[in-house]
């Protein structure tokens, strides 16, 4: 029988190298796992949201998440919020919650809402989230067990420190091999694999299964198999960003979202820690230059643009045309990258180890076949994300040159044209999304459009009971009250947590 592939070779470290470190080290059995990392390249760093699959991913690779907490200095994230996109006037924002709307039938969802609660935000209406979003509470109660909520939620989180974090939980828990060397080359076998990553320093890391996490750099996937880039900028035009850190009050407040505030061309994020808001200015340099940006970020901050000391980031929106080649998987920055609207960057490296680690090749024969799968699998997936970031701009009715392009037939793709056209005669629904494990649900597609102000089909050629959805809205708005009444604050749950860390440490000595 062929060998397995045992031995797992990580080139790169930063969340997506210590992550897969972590997971791999932890789900497969009888597996080596080194990481080489290069004492030369810093991690990017400002990656600081997630999605609610992170809890799932922490749990498997034994995590406990108060430890978490208290080391990335986190905090809750239940969704985001977008201010200024439909229309720029000063009552203009919406909620894209983590949880979903009350359950029931698109049609019959969308038109309670129209009869009963027209006045209200779509997102309000349909789920008790935006009103404790709106508090600045947390989703759980202390007491409850890790990683369970009241409501759905993610984090947001320092990126440096959760590196940080799984280096250590890889090397000291999970017997991972972490060597720290500068990749000069690769060492190829007759068929084409990869043999071995050859060190500036050292000698040469022999594996069998090769992770991609060189970032941009791509030096695997791109530089030694010359995978091709598809650029996406065509659709998404953002290829900067300006990236600050803001220091806060150790009383104030701590958002529940990702607050995500559109300018003349791109958007602001901010996002808000224990200690420090993490705030970034993205937008096209097609549309606006370095210094206009600079200015844009400042007059968020109110500040002068002299003493922002911003970081400056350049990227493409785009991915490989295949992210698993020979022996060599793609994860994170080197498979590709999108803005960073919706969070996409490090729930990809989730779901490429988990599509990775359920589907493990059992020899060599099996990798070919499981990299095709993983291929077609992650080619759609990327592509429903590009169509699920262009639907944020595609309703607006901004006027604004850089607004207006997003709205130009041209650069909208073919999919989400037919979508649309569909959506002005019924709600987005699970007809529109079939495959088993969308990335986003149909219910995301509804709380960007009804979010934006677009049209609410007419009942159409099919009678809708919205009474039940009606008896559910009024459910959830109860639901509201009550959590509203029993959840902590953010500042409160996380200080005490905080205080809390020294006697943890202690019980576990």
């Amino acid at each position: 029988m062929e060998q397995a592939a045992v031995r797992i070779v990580i080139v790169g470290g930063g969340t997506a190298g210590w992550l897969s470190a972590c997971l791999l080290a932890a789900r497969v059995p009888g597996a080596s796992v080194t990481l080489v990392e290069s004492p030369d390249v810093a991690t990017i760093g400002v990656g600081e949201g997630t999605w609610p699959t992170m809890r799932r991913t922490l749990q498997r690779i034994g995590i406990d998440e108060a430890e978490f907490l208290t080391a990335c200095d986190a905090s809750f994230k239940q969704g985001s919020r977008f201010v200024g996109w439909a229309t720029g006037a000063t009552d203009d924002a919406y909620y894209h919650p983590f949880t979903p709307p009350v359950e029931g039938e698109a049609r019959g969802i969308v038109r309670g809402w129209q009869d009963a609660a027209a006045t209200e935000p779509f997102a309000a209406a349909v789920s008790p989230q935006p009103r404790i979003c709106s508090l600045d509470l947390a989703p759980r109660q202390r007491a409850m067990s890790g990683y369970v909520g009241a409501l759905n939620y993610g984090y947001h989180l320092d990126a440096v420190k959760l590196a940080a974090l799984l280096s250590r939980h890889a090397v000291e828990r999970l017997g991972v091999r972490h060597v720290r060397g500068h990749v000069t080359g690769v060492e190829a076998q007759d068929d084409g694999d990869i043999a071995a990553v050859r060190l500036r320093d050292g000698d040469p890391v022999s594996g069998d299964l090769f992770i991609d996490c060189t970032g941009q750099a791509a030096l695997l996937i791109g530089g030694h198999f010359g995978v091709p880039f598809i650029d996406r900028g065509d659709v998404l035009f953002n290829d900067r960003a300006l990236a600050v850190q803001i220091p806060i009050e150790p009383d104030s407040r701590i958002a529940s979202q990702t607050d995500a505030t559109a300018h003349d061309a791109g958007w602001i994020w901010d996002i808000g820690l224990p200690t420090r808001r993490g705030v970034g200015c993205v937008y096209a340099s097609a549309f606006m230059d370095d210094d206009e940006a600079a200015a844009t970020l400042a007059a968020y901050l109110g500040r002068d643009p002299d003493d922002l000391n911003a970081r400056r980031i350049a990227f493409r929106s785009g991915h490989r045309a295949r992210f698993w080649e020979r022996n060599c998987v793609a994860v994170g920055l080197s498979a590709g990258f999108l803005e960073p609207l919706e969070a996409s960057a490090i729930v990809l490296i989730e779901l490429s180890l988990d599509a990775l680690v359920d589907n493990f090749p059992v020899n060599r024969a099996a990798m070919d076949i499981q990299a095709r799968r993983f291929n077609d699998l992650f080619r759609y997936r990327w592509d429903r994300i590009v169509e699920f970031l262009k639907l944020h701009y595609v309703p607006s009715r901004r006027t604004e040159p850089y607004w207006r392009a997003h709205r130009d037939a041209a650069s909208i793709p073919d999919r989400l044209v037919e979508l649309l056209t569909l959506w002005r005669h019924q709600p987005p629904s699970q007809a529109d999304f079939p495959a088993i494990d969308e990335i986003f649900p149909a219910a995301s597609y509804q709380y960007v459009l009804y979010g934006m102000g677009h049209s609410v089909p007419s009942d159409g050629p099919l009678a809708v009971d919205a009474d039940a959805a009606v008896r559910a809205m009024a459910q959830a708005a109860q639901r509201g009250r009550a959590l509203a009444a029993s959840l902590p604050t953010n500042r409160a749950y996380l200080d005490a947590l905080r205080a809390a860390a020294p006697r943890r440490a202690l019980e576990t000595l």
